[in-house]
């Protein structure tokens, strides 16, 4: 009987051991998610300190890009998280407090287009866990960037440096310097070909503008087809080019279509629109500049649900051109008010074309927006167009037009956004307001 009642003891002692001990390491959510803050400042420190040198070893590079990307996962799923947590709290406090907030937030969630599916701590610690072996393989990289010089003497805050440089390209830049510094045998009469593809406004002109600035580069021919080219029409192309061009001339060709990577001589660089951690990480910076966003967990959850409806195609256009609108005013009722009209307008454009927006390539045919002044009328987008430096834009800007402050007759031009690094692209809709009735009289006529 003793040594039945002793197993018995010692087994629940065991059991409330395990137990305790279970406790005790268990990570609480607060201590993963201060542990992974730490270390996304530890990510954040390196690469600000290697996006101010001119680095060019290719291997060196690899390990940023892989660094970047862990650290843009590492900041949408914290962001994500604290968006959960914060959440879970309202939902605690709604039948204490009625504040004009929380039946904000409230509502944000009922817009909100996707479901967003619960975070687990554990997908938290993993991050982490990425993110934190990442820096310990970068290592030795840390140490080797003193010796690559400054492109810059003053450093940049962040969203500066966002605004003002090209974003999440570094390698690619790259990719092309050393094809352009690539030295030919001197018996080669070949002119060698770089095709650079990728959908519009992914960023092609602007990648290979921001290339030329480099005083290392030779002469260079850049050529930028806007429709495609057939096979005879490209070979007569190129023999063209290289009747005119001195040797040691290099060519880049710059297309939405993949046509042209037969035409090259070395290997084609596909430029793809930015992944949905790089593309928040984009948005929030440009949205809250030198704001601390955590200080601002409203306009900060706002934030997150309009960059759910992006879709794929997530463009350094949409971004800014947003960004640019929410700066205007730092009122949570105004950001909700965008969100909301956001919602009906990519609702009306889903159930006319049949997919998202933003994820249509540009098209002949007009895309329709809505306006938030007049729910009753439309914009509708018949060109989309950009304009060189040099060249007049329109007063009118895009974001007017919207908000209903404007309201022009029949067909104008308005400025959607204009970018601040090099080739300084003016991006320009051609516009027209129409109300229901004029455009179900439109659509009975195309119809007979």
């Amino acid at each position: 009987m003793d040594t039945i009642l002793s197993a018995v003891l010692s087994e629940l002692t065991t059991r409330s051991i395990n137990f305790f001990i279970s406790k005790i390491s268990k990570p609480a959510p607060l201590d993963v998610e201060d542990c992974l803050h730490r270390v996304l400042l530890r990510a954040q420190v390196i690469m600000d300190e290697a996006l101010g040198r001119h680095i060019t070893n290719q291997a060196m590079l690899l390990q940023l890009v892989m660094l970047r990307d862990a650290m843009h996962q590492g900041y949408y799923m914290l962001d994500t998280f604290r968006y959960q947590h914060h959440d879970e709290e309202e939902t605690k406090d709604e039948d204490v407090s009625r504040s004009s907030s929380l039946s904000i937030i409230n509502a944000v969630k009922r817009l909100c287009l996707s479901s967003r599916g619960g975070l687990s701590l554990k997908e938290l610690q993993e991050t982490h866990d990425n993110l934190s072996n990442t820096i310990l393989d970068v290592n030795e990289l840390v140490l080797f960037l003193t010796s690559y010089p400054h492109l810059y003497r003053q450093p940049y805050s962040m969203h500066l440096q966002v605004a003002n440089c090209i974003f999440d390209r570094q390698m690619e830049a790259q990719f092309i310097i050393n094809f352009l510094l690539r030295t030919q045998p001197h018996d080669a009469e070949e002119l060698e070909v770089l095709p650079i593809i990728g959908p519009s406004y992914v960023g092609k002109s602007t990648l290979v503008t921001h290339v030329c600035k480099d005083e290392r580069g030779r002469l260079l021919l850049v050529i930028e087809l806007i429709g495609d080219l057939n096979e005879e029409a490209c070979s007569r192309l190129y023999f063209a080019s290289k009747r005119c061009a001195p040797r040691g001339s290099k060519m880049i060709i710059t297309s939405r279509f993949d046509s042209i990577v037969k035409f090259g001589t070395t290997r084609a660089l596909t430029l793809k629109f930015l992944s949905q951690e790089a593309y928040w990480y984009l948005f929030k910076t440009l949205t809250f500049g030198s704001m601390d966003p955590e200080m601002h967990p409203k306009l900060l959850h706002l934030a997150m649900d309009m960059e759910k409806m992006k879709g794929r195609r997530r463009s350094y256009l949409v971004a800014n051109f947003t960004a640019h609108l929410l700066r205007c005013n730092f009122d949570v009722h105004f950001w909700f008010e965008i969100l909301a009209f956001m919602r009906r307008s990519y609702q009306k454009l889903v159930s006319r074309y049949g997919e998202h927006p933003f994820d249509l390539p540009s098209q002949n045919r007009p895309v329709l927006f809505g306006r938030m002044a007049a729910s009753c009328e439309y914009i509708v987008v018949y060109q989309q167009h950009q304009h060189p430096l040099e060249e007049e834009v329109p007063k009118i800007k895009f974001q007017d037009v919207v908000c209903g402050s404007v309201k022009p007759h029949g067909k104008f031009d308005v400025l959607v956004w204009r970018s601040g690094i090099p080739p300084y692209y003016s991006y320009v809709f051609t516009c027209e307001i129409q109300g229901l009735k004029n455009r179900a009289v439109k659509r009975k006529r195309s119809m007979k």
